[in-house]
């Protein structure tokens, strides 16, 4: 399938998703749409318009991948994307989820800055978080249920949540998990009928382990009732993945997939990579490598080998590309 919408969700190793796309769409000479103007979103955090896209009004119907950042809006993206389009997510468990949006936002959210580190937000939330500010301050609640065109700050009921999720099940072929990402991308590969190498990654901006403040127990209980839209979409969607795998794929092969994709990454991280690992942003030695660094957190990177053949560089190269670098790369080749 090459009709494909992926709705990034914020902190949920999208970026990392994001990448196997703009690979996927330059290995197949796909049109992926890109945000107008050049900027870094489509149009977020206002609620998607088909015209957040570069060239819409000349392109129309006709792109291929939908994946850079958006609130989701269904007419809308559905003028953008061919009838025919595969619609997937991806969500994580809201508990880690909440402490890397502590950390990689503390400095543009006003609720997170007031507080000291994220155990003391947690204690008393409405003490930082105010709702007059719910623009500046959508990462520091319910994020996943923003992202997906929802009110983050609307009351828990049961109708009410029930409702939204039959919509998302609706609007949405497949719904993964960031905290099973091999599993996952087992399960994307097997649903679009793409090969192992399509779903090959390198971690995309993920932070050093240094930069993780550790969550108390009550503060990890605190998180599922002051984001319990998240916590009950997560649990409904982790359930449904499962089953998903067990009807399409079963535990046994999923498990050899698993381990072939993982002994693939191994081999391109020996080929392509210096340290076989991120490292931290002061020892990046190209700058074209550089991700974008943000609040706290100290963004990994990559170096890559010397002396690799053409075509080989190439293919490290898309691999370990964050993803600002990417797009204005793919904006040069569709938008020249």
């Amino acid at each position: 399938k090459t009709n494909v919408m992926f709705l990034k969700i914020h902190k949920t190793a999208s970026s990392t998703v994001l990448n196997i796309m703009f690979r996927f769409a330059e290995r197949y000479n796909l049109t992926v749409a890109l945000p107008a103007d050049q900027l870094f979103h489509l149009g977020y955090p206002k609620t998607f318009k088909a015209h957040f896209v570069e060239e819409f009004e000349v392109i129309g119907q006709n792109y291929n991948i939908m994946c850079n950042h958006l609130r989701f809006n269904p007419s809308e993206v559905r003028k953008v994307m061919a009838a025919n389009t595969f619609y997937f997510s991806i969500l994580r468990n809201p508990i880690p989820l909440l402490e890397s949006s502590y950390i990689y936002y503390k400095n543009s959210v006003p609720a997170f800055r007031l507080s000291k580190d994220v155990n003391e937000y947690l204690a008393s939330p409405l003490k930082y978080y105010h709702q007059a500010d719910y623009k500046q301050n959508i990462y520091a609640r319910n994020i996943m249920w923003f992202d997906f065109g929802y009110d983050n700050n609307a009351e828990d009921d049961k109708k009410y949540i029930q409702a939204v999720l039959k919509e998302i099940e609706q609007n949405f072929h497949l719904i993964l998990i960031a905290d099973y990402f091999d599993e996952s991308m087992i399960l994307l590969k097997h649903t679009l009928c793409w090969d192992l190498d399509d779903v090959v990654y390198f971690k995309l901006n993920s932070r050093s382990q240094d930069t993780v403040q550790t969550l108390t127990p009550e503060s990890k209980e605190r998180i599922k009732a002051w984001c319990s839209l998240d916590w009950k979409l997560y649990l409904h969607f982790n359930q449904s993945f499962w089953r998903r795998i067990e009807e399409t794929i079963g535990l046994k092969l999923l498990e050899k997939e698993v381990n072939r994709l993982r002994m693939r990454q191994k081999e391109l991280m020996e080929i392509c990579l210096l340290e076989q690992e991120g490292v931290g942003r002061n020892h990046i030695k190209n700058k074209a490598l550089q991700p974008f660094q943000s609040g706290a957190a100290n963004i990994l990177g990559y170096n890559l080998n010397q002396n690799l053949d053409n075509r080989t560089l190439r293919n490290c190269q898309r691999m370990a590309m964050p993803e600002l670098q990417y797009m204005s790369y793919l904006y040069a080749v569709q938008h020249p």
